[in-house]
């Protein structure tokens, strides 16, 4: 696993085996995890049009929710944001393209912002998540978000659900009090170890 910018995500691109009857790869091996437990307590699956944008989501820290994403069909542009305040990188974003030729993955900790929009006439992204959800504890801030300035793809028309279209900016979820604390979540990754 390659860490990226911001402590809390990396990206596992693994080798693919292919022949002339198709490919072979291992998607997921909690083995390779870096220097961390992934309890897997729930799959979710979703179906994306071009433009579809999905995210900026988090859950409330602990025990929050770490998501280990992948797309199976298609191409995404996947967007990690960091939302914890406190921490030394508080609002820088990391990107990667995730799509069925790398077979790339990303694993975003919990207390991270994490969201993609569909470059693919259709795409299929599969997330492993470390907790059930738990809409009591789910948040979201607005992808569109121009204090945040995410370079999401030029010529591709956003379409944000109900919810993600009315999720706060992020000046407003930290004033009110919704984003995860960095210490905290220092302190709650040495658990996973």
């Amino acid at each position: 696993m390659d860490p990226l910018g911001i402590d809390g995500v990396w990206r596992h691109t693994p080798p693919v085996h292919a022949d002339a009857r198709g490919s072979f790869h291992e998607a997921f091996r909690a083995a390779d995890l870096p220097g961390r437990r992934f309890d897997l307590a729930q799959v979710n699956c979703s179906v994306s049009a071009r433009g579809v944008l999905r995210g900026l989501h988090f859950a409330d820290v602990p025990p929050g929710q770490a998501k280990y994403v992948m797309c199976l069909s298609g191409s995404v542009m996947d967007v990690v944001v960091d939302l914890r305040t406190g921490s030394p990188t508080f609002g820088r974003w990391e990107s990667v393209i995730l799509d069925d030729v790398t077979r790339s993955a990303v694993l975003v900790a919990e207390g991270l912002g994490h969201g993609f929009m569909a470059l693919s006439e259709r795409a299929t992204v599969l997330y492993l998540c470390s907790e059930p959800y738990a809409p009591a504890r789910e948040h979201g801030v607005h992808p569109l978000d121009p204090a945040l300035e995410i370079a999401w793809p030029a010529g591709v028309q956003p379409l944000l659900s109900e919810k993600d279209a009315k999720a706060p900016m992020l000046d407003e979820a930290l004033r009110a009090g919704l984003l995860p604390d960095y210490q905290v979540c220092q302190e709650f990754y040495a658990t996973l170890r």
